[in-house]
């Protein structure tokens, strides 16, 4: 006697199988669905130089030296430029 194997598929079976795929791939298709609507592309950085964020913030260029000096605001530079990141000039802004 051959020992057969609970999940192969005989012709007396193939019905029961294929419904079984059919909700396997339904469940899969729905998953994909989920994903691609909950998708969010990863956006870059954008930088922002001193002038941006005090435009931004409808300040002064040395008001956003004294809140970055006080920690309120974090900067970033390469060579002797100095760049803030949009998100966090953003998240920066508190509710009151």
């Amino acid at each position: 006697m051959k020992n057969q194997n609970s999940n192969s598929i005989t012709f007396d079976n193939l019905p029961s199988a294929v419904a079984k795929v059919s909700n396997e791939v339904s469940i899969i298709r729905n998953q994909l669905e989920e994903l691609k609507n909950s998708f969010e592309p990863k956006t870059p950085d954008e930088n922002l130089t001193r002038d941006e964020v005090a435009k931004i913030l409808k300040c002064d260029v040395s008001t956003v030296h004294n809140w970055t000096v006080k920690g309120k605001l974090k900067k970033y530079g390469i060579g002797n430029k100095v760049y803030y990141k949009r998100a966090e000039v953003e998240a920066a802004i508190i509710a009151i």
